[in-house]
Parts: C-alpha cells; structure tokens; sequence
C-alpha cells in the first residue's frame, strides 16, 4: 500500500459564463490557488510487467481574490471606483482511483483514473452560498504521475491531472456552471 501527500497549485479560469453562474464579473474571479491531495493505493499481484492499483484520492483548494477599489484612467490619470467585490473559490474533490503502474519497488510511474463527486464553490466575501456552490457534480479526473524512493518507505512523487467537471444544473435565476477542464500539478511525498 502507498500513500501519497501533494500540495497543488491549479489555476481557476477566468470564463465569462463561469462568472456569470455566481452574478459575478469576471475580473472578481480569482486565478491561482493553493492546495493539497492525498490518496491511497493498494496493488494485486503484477501481471505481465504491469500492476493493478486500487484506491482513492481526495483534493482540496482554495483561491481569494480582493480587487482593488479603484483603477487609474488611461486618458485622465485620475483614479476611477471600481464595483469588484472580494470573492473565495473553493474546489474539493473525492473519487476512487485504478491505476496501472509501470516499474519496481525503488520507483514506479503509473496512470490513473476516477470517477467521482466535486463541489466548487465562488462566493463573494460576507455573503451565503447560492445553489450551484453547493451542487455535487460529477467529475472525471485522469493523469500519471511518478515516485522515485530515496529510502526503503519514502518517496518524492510527481503527479499530473486534468479534472473534467461537468456542468452545473441552471437555477431560477442563474445559469449552471459551464463543463470544465482544470489542470492539476502535484508535488509531495509517498509512504509505504
């Protein structure tokens, strides 16, 4: 069994039909965020070269962005209110995994997929979440990855992932969140 330990550094889109199924303005979403994933594989037995993993994954992240209160007018120089308002994304994520794993017990690389549930929340500071931040939505995430053990139980692991989430369901009054792609880069340790 392993267990893997990744901070992760996504960065949200700035998509006008994502803004505009919060009733925000796209210059109020944040960009980078910071996070974390962990996860755990169990393997059967190697079967021509290749071993079957089972096992889970779960990720967190978290983005804030505080726009500022006024920007300089290019032909006046003077400085211009602006209405943005402070908002926080959150995405956390939790699937199964398979993976096929390539190699020995000094290293391996591996490919893995999973099926699972999302919640991606962007509200505006000081204000309740709406529908669609509290939505599980399905989502598809797939990648590889490798570790590399430099002592008997732990690695350093490198782990490459697109999460496919699909779109939100429409409200009354707000369109449901747009199909995206997010690409996930993870960096940690392994145990095993």
């Amino acid at each position: 069994m392993v267990v893997d330990f990744h901070g992760i550094m996504p960065k949200f889109g700035d998509n006008a039909d994502l803004a505009a199924s919060r009733d925000l303005n796209v210059a109020e979403l944040p960009g980078l965020s910071l996070g974390a994933t962990g996860g755990f594989h169990v393997y059967l037995p190697k079967i021509a070269g290749v071993t079957v993993g089972l096992g889970g994954e779960a990720l967190i992240t978290r983005a804030h962005s505080d726009p500022p209160s006024s920007t300089i007018d290019a032909n006046t120089g003077l400085p211009v209110p602006t209405s943005y308002r402070p908002v926080t994304e959150t995405f956390k994520s939790i699937s199964p995994q398979l993976s096929l794993n390539f190699g020995n017990g000094n290293g391996w690389s591996y490919l893995s997929v999973g099926i699972g549930r999302s919640l991606w929340s962007i509200t505006r500071d000081g204000a309740q979440p709406q529908p669609p931040d509290e939505e599980p939505i399905r989502t598809i995430n797939y990648g590889g990855g490798a570790r590399w053990f430099i002592k008997p139980h732990l690695a350093f692991s490198l782990d490459v992932r697109l999460y496919e989430i699909d779109n939100g369901t429409p409200t009354q009054n707000l369109s449901g969140s747009p199909r995206t792609v997010l690409l996930v880069i993870g960096a940690g340790i392994s145990v095993k």
